[in-house]
């Protein structure tokens, strides 16, 4: 068994990460972290669920990110180290008690859950190349993804001040392609989009308490997930107390009104049952405006939009095995910094490494709520109960933010996550004693988290630590 205390703060290979990321670079990482491959393949899901009222579960989805990101903020002004949610739920629950247990299982799921983000968003840009290059073999639609998580390997093996160069670069883009789409919508509409249910609001309790406005939120919430990422890189931001909440609510604010105005746009232009079945939705909408050639533009356009965001995924992440192995609470390869660049480029390569091979592997389909179902009880849920535990134990005097109306904006944040999870809908046929069943996607992560616990309880009682200390 390895060694796994943590590696002096001197060593060469864990040597300190640099604050060298500003207001703008961060929040050009948040963004293209929440714009990528998901709104463009999720808006006619939500059409299709939602039908005239469509632009509710984006408005749903907005709010849900605004009030956690009020919980992001207060924890991220006051702990702003690498890792992000592995040390909140650490320090929330006792770093030397139940605060290992779930550190752990978000680290556990983390190996597993990012590479299948990275995988997708990999898969999404697979789909879409389709409609500029015809990929009529099995292999090749895997050949593109695979080739497009390498390529993110390679651009993201660099000093964080390039990388963080690098994504205001990418950003310029997804700016672009919304601005383009929106443009086109605001100038050539010519469908009505309904703001509220046909019946007013007296129809509009009904209709977001509806399983259709559950599944539908589940989609929109995947195509807001990212407004955090800057936690992730809490070791790496100037004046942390003061950018990570600004980044977050900028991030979160922009994203939204740029979702609310492609949606209006394109359903102005589109009737939402023809565009509820279409698959390049964004290639359709401009090949209707302005002609074929545009549409092979765009489509360009929402390549790099998707890689972008992958960008920003995959640096965000590989940060957090690193900060648990730097924590001596996971194997200490994880801690190794590159020499030279100063980034954990074998938590990089890991992360990468497995995506890429997913990225083989899997097939879109209903990835999106997996990965969902997975996240939501330890990172989501617990994360706000956390910051409840964190007040009571700490006292809020000393945050640099705190947010307004608490204890709220948690309350609210636990109910509607919860509701999320059971809204989940998909699952995958398993064969059990040759009977075919069905196996929820709540219930693959509830057993993800049995197997992590498990495991951990197995690596603590190896090492003697909490619960088998004496």
């Amino acid at each position: 068994m390895p060694n796994l205390s943590s590696p002096t703060p001197s060593s060469p290979i864990t040597a300190p990460l640099r604050r060298r990321l500003g207001l703008v670079q961060a929040t050009a990482l948040n963004m293209i972290d929440m714009v990528g491959i998901g709104p463009f393949v999720t808006l006619p899901l939500v059409m299709g669920f939602m039908g005239p009222n469509f632009l509710l579960a984006w408005v749903v989805g907005a709010a849900l990110s605004l009030v956690d990101g009020l919980i992001w903020s207060e924890l991220g002004a006051a702990y702003p180290e690498a890792g992000g949610s592995y040390r909140f739920l650490k320090l929330a629950y006792g770093e030397h008690s139940w605060g290992r247990l779930l550190s752990f299982l978000y680290v556990w799921q983390t190996l597993v859950q990012a590479p299948l983000v990275v995988a997708s968003g990999a898969i999404g840009f697979a789909q879409y190349f389709e409609y500029l290059v015809p990929l009529t073999e099995w292999w090749q639609p895997k050949l593109v993804a695979g080739t497009v998580v390498l390529l993110l390997i390679a651009l993201l093996y660099r000093r964080i001040e390039d990388v963080g160069r690098l994504g205001v670069l990418l950003c310029v883009g997804v700016l672009a392609l919304m601005g383009w789409l929106i443009f086109g919508g605001l100038t050539h509409g010519t469908q009505p989009v309904a703001w509220l249910p046909a019946g007013g609001v007296g129809e509009l309790p009904g209709v977001l308490l509806s399983v259709a406005m559950g599944q539908a939120t589940v989609k929109t919430i995947y195509s807001y997930l990212g407004y955090y990422n800057v936690c992730h890189l809490g070791g790496e931001v100037q004046e942390p107390h003061k950018l990570i909440p600004r980044s977050i609510f900028l991030s979160i604010v922009g994203i939204m009104a740029l979702y609310l105005l492609l949606n209006w746009s394109v359903g102005a232009v589109i009737p939402w049952q023809e565009a509820a079945q279409s698959k390049f939705i964004v290639s359709t909408f401009v090949e209707r405006l302005y002609g074929p050639v545009a549409a092979k533009a765009a489509t360009a356009l929402v390549l790099w939009v998707a890689f972008a965001s992958l960008f920003a995924v995959l640096l965000g992440y590989s940060r957090i095995p690193y900060a648990a192995a730097a924590d001596g609470e996971f194997l200490p390869v994880f801690a190794r910094t590159h020499p030279t660049k100063q980034f954990p480029h074998v938590s990089l390569l890991l992360l990468g490494g497995v995506g890429f091979v997913f990225s083989l592997l899997f097939k879109l389909g209903e990835v999106i709520s997996a990965i969902l179902a997975m996240r939501i009880l330890v990172q989501f849920v617990g994360q706000a109960v956390g910051v409840v535990l964190l007040r009571r134990r700490r006292g809020a005097a000393g945050l640099p933010f705190r947010m307004p109306l608490y204890p709220l904006p948690v309350v609210v944040a636990v109910a509607v996550w919860l509701w999320v999870f059971a809204s989940i809908q998909e699952g995958i046929e398993v064969s059990v004693l040759n009977t075919t069943v069905f196996l929820p996607f709540q219930v693959g992560a509830l057993l993800m988290m049995a197997l992590g616990t498990v495991v951990f309880l197995l690596w603590s009682r190896r090492l003697g630590r909490w619960p088998f200390d004496k």
